[in-house]
């Protein structure tokens, strides 16, 4: 996409915007954490980029194929708009190593602490790196987030105040100044 480069907040999914049940994947099972869609309401009134960045090792477990992980980010989509939250974006790492679905069942860089998903995301999105952060609940986000040269954030795996991080970080200037 074009257009002059804004900030952006690359979010994980399980553990920051909702509860990490164990391969959340049918819209039944979504919880949101307790903040998260407020948070994701305050990027888009402050005019951010929200995008996911998630890895769904399910697909590759043969836990469920990536048509139910569309299902789930629909039912997360809806979730947030009911408190004027909007995604721009979601990006997904359905592979790994110990995998049992051939084509998943692969080291891939897409899959976090790897930055592939975000490096991407950047190409097609007017990211600006210098304005951009990592919302994540595990080392391997904020990993993830040092190898693409964006900051990282890290808060509590479902119980975060997402929306507090966000608020702190917007706060920073982060979004308008790019200052660290």
């Amino acid at each position: 996409m074009t257009g002059p480069l804004r900030p952006t907040a690359f979010l994980d999914r399980d553990g920051v915007l909702n509860v990490d049940t164990g391969y959340p994947h049918r819209p039944d099972q979504l919880v949101l954490t307790p903040t998260a869609a407020r948070a994701v309401a305050r990027l888009n009134r402050a005019d951010c980029l929200a995008i996911v960045v998630t890895n769904q090792s399910g697909v590759a477990r043969g836990l469920f194929d990536l048509a139910a992980v569309d299902r789930f980010h629909a039912a997360l989509q809806a979730r947030l708009a009911e408190a004027g939250g909007r995604i721009d974006a979601f990006y997904v790492a359905p592979w790994h190593p110990d995998g049992v679905v051939g084509r998943y069942a692969v080291a891939h860089d897409d899959r976090k602490p790897g930055a592939g998903m975000l490096l991407r995301a950047m190409r097609e999105w007017p990211v600006d790196p210098a304005r951009a952060v990592l919302f994540g609940d595990k080392g391997s986000d904020m990993e993830a987030a040092r190898r693409a040269g964006v900051a990282g954030v890290r808060v509590e795996s479902d119980t975060g105040d997402l929306d507090d991080a966000v608020r702190r970080w917007l706060d920073l200037g982060m979004a308008s100044t790019g200052n660290a």
